[in-house]
């Protein structure tokens, strides 16, 4: 017999069909939400994507710790409404105005009757749970969001990293060729105009930056330096995958959330108090780094145009940028992608904010007082994502590759690639041999393993010419299979020695090298 308020009925009065509806739907989206997770981290080691198969783990260890949390305010939410403070405490810092019609609403505090009130209700609690989720949810949404337009637009750097293999290119940039620097492509963009002061190149690297901000001249000079700091002169090195490979490692720090910014949020929560606008102008803030990022990171491309101008009136071949870690702020490109984070998780808190109030309180809400500053921070909100994901990002993926340091984890994969194919060419080698040894008599098949000698294979191999080949070459064959079986012995022996996922190099006359 159902009686009494509806509204406040536990289980024991519950029809057991209803809960365990109600239990069954979560149970089930938990499934599908793990089985989901799965298949994501399957594909990703299937397609060695080690770097974003890391972003995953840490994205569900983000959400298990915002369950706890929801979990935890939901069980300590009595004894927190219990806790009571003096009325003169709750009128102050509010976000909005007391309202005298809310005094009906506190018949159930159970401070009331000691003359005080609740430190925060029970209803606060379960809306501060909502809160605390969507920001997760958006923090999650922006960070994909910013990572893919900007791998979107970043898509056209393949077809400038093909270019390099052309016999165009290669002409265009003979090593032999002289030039003047401000005759280069790079030289005229750099070098032409407005680098006098400090001033003017700040002013025109902020206007350059909304315009053509990338370009294939500063794509491939500055995968020259990279290539001739940190590798072999002449490398085959994909340049493009290697950037790809760094924002996958990149995507592991912006996915995440931070202490700090936890603690940043208790500091936005704190100040929004009514008449202060605070959250308008902390909108602003990360419109202003976005800005300032994407005209440091300009700056850079011009200051190691301007060394180079400084250096050498006259080049040889592709002008030589030097990466150099002193560029940067602090002598640290990681801290530009501190910068990034911290905007990207703040436009996040501002798109949660605005749609946690919308949902909670509605339009009519005194948080929507001011409607231009709402629509203010809608539009800011927006136009910081844009900015973001089509301008700062892919300039910090090339620009920050100019440091003096190259990230070894993201050279696992073109390593492994590498060892694959020096595996491929030698077993194709001694295929080709065989095949010219054979005798029109006699045939057989030798399957080279590199776990085993190839003297034996050598042996096995004379006493068939001995048999079937030419009496003619006998000598000849002996002696070139003696020497094959020598260095491939040699080869395995240092082969080895090496892992299979790791670069082992030695940086010798400022170049990298293949250890001996």
């Amino acid at each position: 017999m159902a009686t009494g308020n509806n509204s406040v009925r536990s289980l024991e009065h519950t029809p057991t069909w209803a809960l365990a509806v109600v239990c069954f739907f979560f149970i089930a989206i938990s499934i599908v939400l793990e089985h989901c997770i799965h298949l994501l981290t399957n594909w990703l080691k299937r397609h060695r994507k080690t770097a974003l198969c890391d972003a995953v783990d840490r994205l569900k260890s983000e959400l298990m710790l915002l369950g706890f949390m929801s979990l935890l305010l939901a069980v300590t939410q009595e004894p927190i409404s219990k806790i009571c403070i003096p009325p003169k405490y709750a009128d102050k810092m509010l976000p909005c105005r007391r309202l005298v019609e809310d005094q009906s609403a506190n018949t159930t505090d159970p401070c009331t009757s000691k003359g005080m009130v609740s430190l925060v209700t029970q209803k606060g609690i379960q809306q501060l749970q909502i809160f605390i989720f969507v920001l997760a949810v958006m923090q999650i949404v922006y960070s994909v969001l910013t990572m893919a337009l900007g791998r979107l637009k970043m898509r056209r750097w393949s077809a400038w990293e093909k270019e390099t293999q052309t016999t165009e290119y290669l002409a265009a940039n003979d090593p032999n060729r002289f030039r003047f620097t401000r005759q280069t492509t790079f030289g005229r963009r750099h070098m032409s105009s407005c680098t006098e002061t400090s001033l003017q190149l700040w002013t025109k690297c902020f206007f350059r930056q909304f315009f053509r901000s990338v370009v294939k001249v500063d794509y491939i000079t500055l995968r020259h330096g990279f290539i001739s700091a940190h590798l072999a002169p002449n490398s085959n090195f994909n340049f493009q995958k290697y950037i790809r490979r760094s924002l996958d490692e990149d995507f592991k720090v912006v996915v995440s959330i931070s202490p700090l910014m936890r603690f940043i949020v208790v500091i936005f929560l704190l100040l929004d108090v009514h008449g202060w606008h605070v959250y308008l102008w902390v909108s602003c803030v990360p419109l202003l780094i976005v800005l300032i990022l994407g005209t440091k990171l300009e700056v850079i491309v011009e200051r190691m145009a301007l060394q180079l101008k400084h250096q050498n009136y006259v080049i040889k071949g592709t002008p030589l940028v030097k990466p150099n870690d002193n560029l940067f702020w602090f002598g640290d490109p990681r801290f530009v992608l501190t910068l990034i984070h911290y905007t990207l998780f703040t436009n996040a808190f501002e798109m949660a904010f605005f749609i946690w109030v919308s949902i909670e309180f509605g339009w009519d809400s005194c948080y929507h007082e001011h409607t231009v500053i709402t629509a203010i921070r809608v539009v800011l909100a927006v136009t910081v994502q844009v900015l973001c994901s089509y301008i700062t990002l892919p300039l910090y993926a090339l620009v920050t590759q100019m440091g003096s340091q190259y990230k070894g984890k993201a050279l696992e994969e073109q390593t492994a690639k590498i060892i694959k194919q020096w595996h491929a060419e030698v077993r194709e080698r001694r295929k080709r041999q065989e095949q010219s040894l054979q005798s029109p008599r006699t045939s057989w098949t030798t399957e080279w393993s590199p776990r085993r000698s190839s003297v034996t294979e050598s042996s096995s191999l004379l006493r068939q010419c001995r048999l079937g080949g030419s009496p003619t070459s006998k000598g000849e064959i002996v002696e070139v299979e003696e020497e094959e079986s020598v260095r491939n012995e040699a080869a395995w022996s240092r082969f080895r020695s090496v892992p299979m996922l790791e670069l082992q190099a030695v940086k010798r006359d400022g170049r990298w090298k293949e250890r001996e």
